[in-house]
Protein backbone atom coordinates (compact mmCIF):
# COMPACT_ATOMS: atom_id res chain seq x y z
CA UNK A 1 0.00 0.00 0.00
CA UNK A 2 1.48 3.75 -0.80
CA UNK A 3 2.07 5.60 2.02
CA UNK A 4 -0.64 8.47 1.42
CA UNK A 5 -3.07 5.72 0.85
CA UNK A 6 -2.51 4.97 4.62
CA UNK A 7 -3.82 7.98 6.35
CA UNK A 8 -6.72 10.16 5.90
CA UNK A 9 -7.09 12.59 3.11
CA UNK A 10 -5.76 15.57 3.53
CA UNK A 11 -8.93 17.76 3.69
CA UNK A 12 -8.29 20.79 0.58
CA UNK A 13 -11.07 23.91 0.31
CA UNK A 14 -12.38 24.12 -3.10
CA UNK A 15 -10.97 20.74 -4.47
CA UNK A 16 -13.91 19.24 -5.66
CA UNK A 17 -15.53 15.90 -4.44
CA UNK A 18 -12.73 14.91 -2.11
CA UNK A 19 -10.77 10.78 -2.57
CA UNK A 20 -8.60 8.71 -1.35
CA UNK A 21 -5.74 10.48 -3.69
CA UNK A 22 -3.25 13.25 -2.53
CA UNK A 23 -2.29 15.43 -5.17
CA UNK A 24 1.36 14.99 -7.07
CA UNK A 25 1.67 18.56 -8.71
CA UNK A 26 4.34 18.88 -11.65
CA UNK A 27 4.27 22.26 -13.22
CA UNK A 28 7.27 22.12 -14.83
CA UNK A 29 5.04 19.70 -17.27
CA UNK A 30 2.86 23.05 -18.35
CA UNK A 31 5.80 24.49 -20.13
CA UNK A 32 5.32 21.41 -22.76
CA UNK A 33 1.92 21.61 -22.78
CA UNK A 34 1.89 25.42 -23.70
CA UNK A 35 3.93 24.35 -26.39
CA UNK A 36 7.32 26.50 -24.37
CA UNK A 37 10.08 25.75 -26.74
CA UNK A 38 8.00 24.53 -29.76
CA UNK A 39 9.58 25.87 -33.40
CA UNK A 40 7.36 28.73 -34.98
CA UNK A 41 7.59 27.21 -38.36
CA UNK A 42 9.63 24.51 -40.01
CA UNK A 43 12.81 26.44 -40.45
CA UNK A 44 15.91 25.80 -38.93
CA UNK A 45 16.02 29.56 -37.63
CA UNK A 46 12.38 29.48 -36.43
CA UNK A 47 13.66 28.40 -33.33
CA UNK A 48 14.11 24.66 -33.53
CA UNK A 49 15.38 23.60 -30.26
CA UNK A 50 17.12 20.95 -31.76
CA UNK A 51 19.47 23.32 -34.02
CA UNK A 52 19.93 25.41 -30.50
CA UNK A 53 20.81 22.23 -28.14
CA UNK A 54 24.15 21.80 -29.72
CA UNK A 55 25.32 25.28 -28.79
CA UNK A 56 25.21 24.92 -25.81
CA UNK A 57 27.01 22.84 -23.30
CA UNK A 58 26.79 19.17 -22.97
CA UNK A 59 25.46 19.96 -19.59
CA UNK A 60 23.13 22.54 -20.70
CA UNK A 61 21.92 20.94 -23.27
CA UNK A 62 21.34 17.70 -21.56
CA UNK A 63 23.68 15.82 -24.32
CA UNK A 64 25.23 13.02 -23.35
CA UNK A 65 27.52 11.99 -26.21
CA UNK A 66 28.05 14.08 -29.39
CA UNK A 67 29.29 12.47 -33.13
CA UNK A 68 30.29 13.82 -35.93
CA UNK A 69 26.87 13.92 -37.82
CA UNK A 70 23.95 12.78 -34.93
CA UNK A 71 24.27 13.77 -31.07
CA UNK A 72 22.28 11.77 -28.19
CA UNK A 73 20.23 14.21 -25.84
CA UNK A 74 18.56 13.12 -22.92
CA UNK A 75 14.30 13.89 -23.92
CA UNK A 76 13.48 17.21 -21.89
CA UNK A 77 9.75 15.47 -21.04
CA UNK A 78 10.87 12.07 -20.66
CA UNK A 79 8.51 8.81 -20.75
CA UNK A 80 11.29 7.14 -18.24
CA UNK A 81 14.28 8.02 -16.64
CA UNK A 82 16.69 7.93 -19.11
CA UNK A 83 15.41 8.42 -22.43
CA UNK A 84 17.25 9.61 -24.98
CA UNK A 85 16.95 10.78 -28.82
CA UNK A 86 19.83 10.70 -31.35
CA UNK A 87 19.57 13.26 -33.61
CA UNK A 88 20.94 14.93 -36.88
CA UNK A 89 22.67 18.39 -36.38
CA UNK A 90 21.19 18.95 -39.45
CA UNK A 91 17.77 20.36 -39.86
CA UNK A 92 15.80 17.75 -41.65
CA UNK A 93 12.34 16.41 -41.20
CA UNK A 94 12.55 13.13 -43.09
CA UNK A 95 14.46 10.08 -42.03
CA UNK A 96 14.44 9.18 -46.26
CA UNK A 97 16.07 12.77 -46.45
CA UNK A 98 19.46 11.64 -44.46
CA UNK A 99 22.89 10.88 -46.12
CA UNK A 100 24.33 7.56 -45.73
CA UNK A 101 26.69 8.81 -43.33
CA UNK A 102 23.59 10.46 -41.21
CA UNK A 103 22.30 6.91 -41.24
CA UNK A 104 25.31 5.11 -39.96
CA UNK A 105 25.44 7.06 -37.52
CA UNK A 106 21.95 7.95 -36.17
CA UNK A 107 21.75 4.11 -36.03
CA UNK A 108 25.19 3.71 -34.40
CA UNK A 109 24.39 6.48 -31.51
CA UNK A 110 21.54 4.04 -30.81
CA UNK A 111 23.22 0.84 -30.85
CA UNK A 112 25.51 2.62 -28.01
CA UNK A 113 22.43 4.84 -26.36
CA UNK A 114 21.52 1.18 -25.57
CA UNK A 115 24.16 -0.02 -23.88
CA UNK A 116 25.01 3.03 -22.49
CA UNK A 117 20.91 2.31 -20.58
CA UNK A 118 21.97 -0.98 -19.55
CA UNK A 119 25.06 -0.94 -18.30
CA UNK A 120 24.25 2.72 -16.19
CA UNK A 121 20.25 1.27 -15.21
CA UNK A 122 20.08 -2.17 -15.91
CA UNK A 123 17.13 -1.42 -18.75
CA UNK A 124 15.22 -4.52 -19.62
CA UNK A 125 14.49 -3.78 -22.64
CA UNK A 126 13.70 -0.15 -25.09
CA UNK A 127 10.75 1.20 -26.92
CA UNK A 128 12.49 2.82 -30.07
CA UNK A 129 11.58 5.12 -33.08
CA UNK A 130 10.81 8.24 -34.27
CA UNK A 131 7.38 9.58 -35.30
CA UNK A 132 7.40 11.06 -38.79
CA UNK A 133 5.29 14.16 -39.63
CA UNK A 134 2.40 16.08 -36.62
CA UNK A 135 -0.06 13.55 -37.86
CA UNK A 136 2.02 10.75 -36.77
CA UNK A 137 2.78 12.11 -33.33
CA UNK A 138 6.03 14.34 -34.12
CA UNK A 139 6.04 17.08 -31.51
CA UNK A 140 8.56 18.77 -33.18
CA UNK A 141 8.04 17.38 -36.61
CA UNK A 142 10.78 19.54 -39.01
CA UNK A 143 13.92 18.02 -36.94
CA UNK A 144 14.11 14.27 -37.14
CA UNK A 145 14.83 12.88 -34.02
CA UNK A 146 14.70 9.02 -32.72
CA UNK A 147 13.58 8.16 -29.46
CA UNK A 148 15.52 5.15 -27.07
CA UNK A 149 13.33 4.77 -23.92
CA UNK A 150 14.41 2.49 -21.45
CA UNK A 151 12.19 -0.37 -20.04
CA UNK A 152 12.07 -1.99 -16.96
CA UNK A 153 9.89 -5.22 -16.58
CA UNK A 154 6.59 -4.00 -13.82
CA UNK A 155 7.75 0.11 -14.79
CA UNK A 156 4.30 0.66 -16.41
CA UNK A 157 2.19 1.20 -13.21
CA UNK A 158 -1.10 3.32 -11.92
CA UNK A 159 1.00 6.12 -12.06
CA UNK A 160 0.81 6.82 -15.56
CA UNK A 161 -2.40 4.37 -16.63
CA UNK A 162 -4.66 5.74 -14.53
CA UNK A 163 -2.82 9.24 -12.87
CA UNK A 164 -1.73 10.55 -16.00
CA UNK A 165 1.28 11.24 -14.52
CA UNK A 166 5.18 9.92 -14.88
CA UNK A 167 7.46 9.45 -11.66
CA UNK A 168 10.87 10.06 -12.77
CA UNK A 169 13.02 9.09 -9.37
CA UNK A 170 16.26 11.25 -10.73
CA UNK A 171 17.13 14.90 -11.91
CA UNK A 172 18.21 15.10 -15.92
CA UNK A 173 21.45 16.64 -15.26
CA UNK A 174 22.17 13.65 -12.72
CA UNK A 175 20.64 11.02 -15.55
CA UNK A 176 22.83 12.78 -18.39
CA UNK A 177 26.30 12.57 -15.94
CA UNK A 178 25.18 8.85 -15.28
CA UNK A 179 24.43 7.99 -19.13
CA UNK A 180 27.35 10.27 -20.30
CA UNK A 181 29.61 8.28 -17.83
CA UNK A 182 28.63 4.96 -18.67
CA UNK A 183 28.88 5.81 -22.73
CA UNK A 184 30.54 3.03 -24.53
CA UNK A 185 34.09 4.19 -26.00
CA UNK A 186 33.77 4.21 -30.32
Amino acid sequence: MLPCMTSEPEQQIGVGTQDAFQRLWTPHRMAYIQGENKPSGPGADDGCPFCSIPAKSDEDGLIVRRGEHVYAVLNLYPYNGGHLMTVPYRHVADYTDLTGPETAELAELTKQAMTALRAASGAHGFNIGMNQGSVAGAGIAAHLHQHIVPRWGGDTNFMPVVGHTRVLPQLLGDTRKMLADAWPES
